[in-house]
């Protein structure tokens, strides 16, 4: 059957998404528009395509079991020499998304993957572009703060054309379906159980 690529998130919710994508597009970023604002949990990852299912099991099983959590972002922070990246920094609720990400990257689950580097949860607004528009974005963001609670994730495929459909949002907890905050753009799927099939939307990510 071959291989999928997939991709797990936490989407920053409106208004702070639009205006970190905007501004991210306002720097010369020109990947933004198709890049809804985001914490990764695991980036993108390439997985034998008969898994998928136990994917989706492993993430419901996942989200079921943890609770809701606070994020703050505030300032800026750079990954730079070592990648050309420009991000707003995660102030609280890092460690929500550390053991999330970490539970979601199972050693013995169907996400199983080495990192390049140490997990770090970030808000990328610059990657990729001139230096000078990369220390714009710092300078621009220094003062930037945002704060909401995270509900939940969602799972996303890479197309052989490049985009990032969504298959499936994840909602924390047993309780009532509470959807991963939306972003313009980025519509959110119809609420289901967390086991059943669930549509697409295209967006792009890098």
């Amino acid at each position: 059957m071959g291989t999928v690529t997939l991709g797990v998130s936490i989407a920053v919710p409106e208004p702070y998404g639009s205006q970190l994508q905007e501004l991210r597009a306002g720097f010369g970023d020109v990947a933004a528009h198709g890049i809804p604002t985001h914490v990764t949990l695991v980036p993108p990852t390439e997985v034998e395509a008969d898994r998928l299912a136990e994917v989706r099991a492993h993430l419901a099983e996942v989200a079921a079991a943890f609770g809701p959590f606070g994020m703050r972002l505030a300032g800026t922070g750079t990954f730079r020499p070592l990648s050309p990246v420009v991000f707003v920094q995660v102030v609280e609720g890092g460690t929500g998304c550390t053991r999330l990400q970490g539970l979601v990257r199972d050693p013995d689950g169907p996400l199983s993957r080495e990192l390049a580097f140490p997990y770090h949860p970030h808000v990328t607004v610059a990657h990729g572009i001139s230096e000078e528009a990369m220390d714009l974005a710092s300078a621009t963001l220094a003062d930037y703060a945002a704060q909401w609670t995270c509900t939940g994730f969602a799972l996303y495929e890479q197309g052989s054309d490049g985009v990032w459909r969504k298959l499936r949002e994840y909602p924390f907890g047993t309780g009532p379906i509470a959807g991963v905050p939306a972003q313009s753009g980025s519509p959110v799927d119809e609420a289901a159980p967390a086991a059943g099939p669930a549509g697409e939307t295209a967006v792009r990510r890098s």
